[in-house]
């Protein structure tokens, strides 16, 4: 969750050096001179660059690797091919590894219990797939299994995505959020890799609902570490500022939204209700996963 990435940071001179160099959150942008220049070359030939360099591919691999994903990799790294190559490599050797796609909703519904994390049944004003993050309803202690659920959330939402967009938004209510109930340290630290290094520019905008002053303090440290294009998608939302319920009303219809954000809809997570669409979407995963040879312009509509 976006709050694993803040609360296991190193604030040490030399962290905060390592960490402008290799971080990466949801497509965080290095610009160095060298960047720039790569950045002058038209897009599309900078994709034919980056398709050329990986070389030819197979199954997944190759499903996966459409025009549209090399593309995030490559803003994610201010169209850098080489630095693009490297981490899109790692990504396709993390997927053959971990395989994200065969996780299963059975695997991960214990996790699922409390609605910490889950897909809304609304989408934002442009249609993106919503992701609600409630940190304060953890209720496992399992590393590995808390790891799996997030994945299996993010890569749900993808596959829920509508044509012609490619990045989802995160409501996170931070009622009930405390550091007693916080993530563990390894946690955080893997959660944070996962994020940064494999799922960049997929994320358009994540909305903190109401959270606490404790947070607001490391938020001021931790927001240096963004290059500006990733800060912007960072809001603030507090319930009894006008102001800052505007950003919301801005992208969500508050008939849709839920009460807990400010909303007029009373609907609330119902686990069995929730685990039967994730049975029809496992279904759905598995159908597209299933075939390497789908034509472009039906594998950009996932990737």
């Amino acid at each position: 969750m976006f709050l694993v990435f803040i609360f296991d940071r190193d604030y040490t001179v030399s962290g905060i050096r390592r960490r402008k160099a290799d971080a990466n959150m949801f497509g965080r942008k290095h610009n160095s001179h060298d960047d720039q220049d790569h950045a002058a070359l038209p897009h599309q030939e900078k994709v034919e660059e980056l398709r050329a360099a990986i070389g030819p591919l197979s199954g997944r691999s190759f499903m996966f690797c459409t025009d549209a994903c090399l593309r995030r990799y490559l803003e994610a790294w201010n169209w850098n091919v080489d630095k693009s190559k490297k981490m899109l490599e790692e990504t396709l050797e993390w997927r053959a590894t971990y395989k994200p796609e065969e996780i299963r909703w059975p695997e991960v519904a214990t996790e699922g219990e409390t609605g910490k994390v889950y897909r809304a049944d609304f989408h934002d004003r442009e249609g993106r797939s919503v992701l609600v993050l409630r940190p304060g309803r953890q209720n496992t202690c399992s590393h590995d299994s808390q790891l799996r659920h997030l994945v299996y959330l993010l890569e749900n939402a993808i596959i829920n995505l509508p044509q012609g967009q490619e990045q989802m938004v995160w409501l996170i209510d931070f009622t009930g959020w405390s550091l007693r109930n916080s993530v563990p340290i390894k946690t955080a630290r893997e959660t944070a890799n996962v994020l940064q290094s494999h799922y960049p520019e997929r994320l358009a905008a994540a909305f903190l609902y109401n959270p606490p002053r404790i947070f607001e303090s490391f938020w001021k440290i931790v927001k240096y570490f963004l290059d500006p294009k990733t800060f912007e998608k960072v809001k603030f939302v507090y319930p009894k500022k006008e102001e800052s319920m505007g950003v919301l009303r801005k992208s969500f219809d508050f008939q849709m939204l839920p009460e807990d954000f400010g909303g007029e809809s009373n609907v609330h997570y119902d686990h069995e209700e929730f685990a039967r669409l994730m049975a029809k979407d496992d279904a759905k995963s598995a159908a597209i996963w299933g075939e390497d040879q789908l034509p472009e312009h039906l594998r950009s509509h996932i990737w």
